[in-house]
């Protein structure tokens, strides 16, 4: 009966101190970074900026050839015909270059991203959050983020 007991007794010291390990959470440490600030002051994104403008440049250009083009035919039904095929050639450029711009920014999206939890894991904190989406509390990481990301 003594061994019973004894078994008895363990059980319930075991059950006891592992539900005093869930009990007590580990407390989270939370950091907070200015998300718009990461961003702007990003070179990648500036890069993409820049080759943005670019592009906008050369379809800017790109259409006043088109128009210049247009205005020289003298038949209707011509004019009618190579504004059509500028117009189609036009589309299909500014699709090339917006899905373009969309995949580089996902891309760099995800690096800054990768880069701000890298560097949070770092410094032990737990979890990030947009500073924008915090009205109180958590450490701000921003100006250590900005020093990695440039």
């Amino acid at each position: 009966m003594n061994l019973k007991r004894i078994m008895t007794l363990s059980i319930i010291t075991t059950i006891i101190a592992a539900a005093g390990v869930f009990a007590a959470p580990q407390p989270q440490k939370i950091a907070v970074v200015d998300i718009q600030k990461v961003v702007a002051s990003s070179s990648q994104v500036k890069t993409l900026k820049a080759a943005q403008e670019a592009k906008n440049k050369e379809l800017t250009n790109f259409i006043k050839k088109a128009q210049a083009e247009v205005n020289k035919q003298t038949d209707a039904n011509k004019k009618k015909s190579v504004a059509a095929q500028y117009e189609k050639q036009l589309v299909a450029k500014r699709e090339a270059n917006a899905k373009d711009y969309a995949n580089k920014l996902k891309a760099i999206d995800a690096n800054i991203t990768a880069q701000i939890g890298k560097k949070a894991t770092e410094m032990g904190y737990t979890m990030v959050l947009p500073k924008s989406a915090v009205i109180y509390g958590g450490d701000d990481i921003t100006a250590t983020i900005l020093q990695v990301i440039k």
